[in-house]
């Protein structure tokens, strides 16, 4: 009876806990030590994928989706009609503890509603994650939720026993936050975020005096924002993006896309969700940003605030500015390289190392993995096309689309083609 009733709170706190994405491996480092149980390295969970490319999985549940809170966008707001369920402290501990032994998980991804106040749901967050590390020796992934509002006490105990925290943002301006969530404001959530930023920078540190020191949330902390409840563009939400990535040293910022679960005519209409190329856009342009040295006013700006859902931001950068192009890849520098369209970052850098050898020629930048049928646009060889003269790029993104459109009826699209 005990285990049917756990099992009835798991479906239905498991299910609550599907609309929070900011779940990632991030980049701990846990090593199991006295034939504990689990290994955190470098791993998350939750079917999110590693720096290395592996799909890992995650206990992925909220301790309750009772809530305080009567936020429009969420599907555990106190007003809305949904079955409750509420975890103990050790219920969480035994389901996590279990599923691991029968491998059916890596870790824990832990968020939740809020009971009574802040403090009250943070201080059960700790304890369960306390009771895993010392009591279980559970060395595995375990990433808390920050709540906003809670003590920098708890905050303090929360990041000795989690490898990442996160609090999220919600809204991506302070006015739709009112608009939807009225009880809650931004300011509540920069404050545990600061928090953390000083003292994950302080244990860093402290760990080059001292090696010795305890961990102190190692994959650092992330955040999620909801896209399309409100009408932000995407200049507001990558601008907001990257005043995290700057100011709170954040790993991850997560862009989830509404799903309409209300009548509220704040929102949308139930039946239309937010296309998940949005999403994809978001994630490819904040990869822009984080990774290849491309500044936010460069992917959108006020006279274009969206992304192109057509192509991706770094093709719509290029063709933007062909003044740029042709890049001669055997002479241009490694941050000009990593700009052109079909060549990835590792590319890039394959690049810069392989022409220490040789004068490198169209079918050498194929053995290193570039998408040429893309990168041929934009780079020069002994016989260059004229670009603005030959192709225009209204051109080039229409045969990037038709190639794209047709890469799965033939074998042809991978091919090298010059002009």
């Amino acid at each position: 009876m005990v285990q049917e009733r756990v099992m009835e709170k798991l479906a239905i706190l498991a299910d609550a806990a599907k609309y929070d994405v900011s779940c990632s491996s991030g980049q701990s480092k846990r090593e199991n030590k006295n034939k504990g149980l689990g290994d955190s390295t470098g791993y998350g969970i939750c079917h999110a994928y590693t720096e290395d490319g592996r799909c890992v999985s995650l206990l992925k549940i909220l301790l309750t989706n009772h809530c305080i809170f009567d936020c429009a966008y969420c599907v555990s707001r106190k007003s809305n009609d949904v079955k409750r369920a509420a975890f103990t402290v050790q219920e969480v501990v035994d389901l996590t503890i279990g599923f691991y032994r029968r491998n059916y998980i890596e870790g824990l991804f832990l968020s939740s509603g809020i009971f009574d106040n802040p403090d009250y749901t943070m201080e059960r967050l700790v304890r369960i994650a306390k009771k895993l590390r010392l009591e279980e020796n559970f060395n595995g992934y375990i990433h808390l939720k920050a709540i906003p509002g809670a003590s920098d006490g708890l905050l303090k105990q929360a990041g000795m026993y989690a490898d990442r925290l996160s609090v999220n943002v919600e809204m991506p301006t302070e006015q739709s936050l009112k608009l939807l969530a009225p009880d809650k404001n931004h300011i509540d959530v920069i404050k545990p975020m600061e928090y953390l930023k000083n003292e994950i920078t302080e244990y860093k540190e402290e760990k080059k005096r001292n090696y010795k020191i305890p961990l102190f949330a190692p994959a650092g902390q992330s955040t999620q924002m909801v896209i399309g409840a409100t009408k932000e563009n995407d200049l507001e939400i990558l601008g907001m993006a990257n005043y995290f990535y700057e100011k709170m040293n954040m790993r991850r910022v997560y862009y989830s896309g509404y799903v309409p679960i209300s009548h509220d005519n704040r929102l949308p209409a139930i039946g239309t969700p937010v296309p998940m190329i949005r999403e994809n856009r978001l994630y490819q342009a904040d990869w822009l940003i984080r990774f290849y040295g491309f500044n936010v006013n460069e992917i959108v700006g006020f006279d274009q605030p969206n992304l192109d859902l057509d192509i991706d931001p770094k093709l719509g950068w290029a063709l933007r500015n062909l003044d740029q192009f042709p890049v001669d890849i055997n002479t241009a520098d490694l941050e000009l390289i990593k700009r052109i369209p079909g060549i990835g970052f590792l590319s890039a850098k394959k690049i810069v190392a392989a022409r220490q050898f040789k004068k490198l020629q169209p079918y050498d930048l194929q053995k290193l993995g570039i998408a040429y049928s893309r990168a041929k646009y934009f780079l020069a060889f002994a016989s260059p096309f004229r670009l603005q003269q030959d192709f225009t790029s209204i051109q080039i993104k229409n045969h990037i689309l038709n190639l794209q459109k047709s890469k799965y009826k033939n074998d042809f699209s991978n091919q090298l083609v010059l002009f």
